[in-house]
């Protein structure tokens, strides 16, 4: 396979820095201040530069962000002990550590297939790490991250108990066990 060229690079480089600039944005000021001019002025590119990395302009940048997290989400799991402590403690932190890329991956406005042949090989792995834990029985693989999303989305939009996330995070294992 022939190395990138130097224009693939830099093309590499700036789809990079347009999708980190929409995180920092969303993280600070939420997703509804994450627009193609703002990331524009942002990093100082014209709108038509990102509108040719993202021809869907800003739903194609929160659909990368989504995809960029789904991958890393997957990691975090793929490294974790082979328990469902550790990758309920994994995944739940990472929604806490990351309120709005989590938010795009599950909320934002993607057409991202879930349980489907098209499903992208970035949530596919995510979900073999779950599944991993619980024996690789899809259906409680999907009640497991099932669980952990609503534990987290819950959680995110402060409406459980922050004094009990100790006590969820048991009852969970326990109900998987």
């Amino acid at each position: 396979m022939k190395p990138p060229t130097k224009a693939q690079v830099a093309r590499a480089e700036r789809r990079d820095r347009i999708v980190a600039a929409a995180r920092e944005i969303a993280q600070a000021d939420g997703w509804d201040a994450v627009t193609v001019r703002r990331l524009a002025d942002a990093i100082g590119f014209s709108q038509p530069v990102l509108y040719s990395h993202f021809p869907d302009g800003r739903d194609g940048i929160v659909r990368a962000v989504a995809l960029d997290g789904f991958a890393q989400i997957a990691a975090e799991l793929a490294g974790a002990p082979a328990t469902v402590r550790s990758v309920a403690e994994r995944y739940l932190a990472f929604a806490r550590r990351h309120p709005a890329v989590y938010e795009a991956m599950f909320s934002g406005p993607t057409d991202l297939p879930f349980a489907t042949a098209e499903t992208p090989e970035a949530l596919l792995a995510g979900f073999a790490a779950i599944a991993a834990v619980v024996g690789g029985d899809d259906a409680r693989a999907e009640t497991l991250w099932s669980a952990l999303h609503g534990i987290a989305d819950l959680a995110r939009h402060g409406r459980l108990r922050p004094d009990l996330e100790a006590d969820r995070l048991t009852v969970l294992v326990e109900l998987f066990a």
